[in-house]
C-alpha cells in the first residue's frame, strides 16, 4: 500500500485482503498508515499459506525503497489504486 503522494509504502500480510484494504482506507487501523495516510493498494501478491506470506513480506521489508519500487511499477506502472479490483 501506498499513500496520494507515493513517499511512503506499507508493506503487510493479511488473510482478508479486501478487508484489511478497507480498514486502511478508512482509517480504522492506528498507527502508521493512519499516520502516513497509506490509502491506496498499488501490489498484491496471493500465497496458499501463511509461512510462505510471511517469508516474502519479511523478504521484501528487507529492500530498498528503489527495489520495492520496482517491484511495484514492473506489475502496476500507472500506480493505478488496485482495490476495486479485488472486491469482485
Amino acid at each position: 500500500m501506498s499513500n496520494y503522494d507515493r513517499k511512503v509504502i506499507y508493506v503487510g500480510i493479511t488473510n482478508n485482503l479486501a478487508r484489511r484494504v478497507y480498514e486502511h482506507k478508512n482509517d480504522l487501523v492506528r498507527g502508521f498508515t493512519q499516520k502516513y495516510r497509506v490509502h491506496s493498494l498499488v501490489h498484491y501478491e496471493i500465497f496458499s499459506n501463511s509461512e510462505t506470506a510471511i517469508e516474502r513480506e519479511k523478504q521484501i521489508k528487507s529492500w530498498n525503497r528503489e527495489r520495492k519500487n520496482k517491484l511495484i511499477r514492473e506489475n502496476n506502472p500507472t500506480l493505478k489504486d488496485l482495490y476495486s479490483g479485488i472486491l469482485n
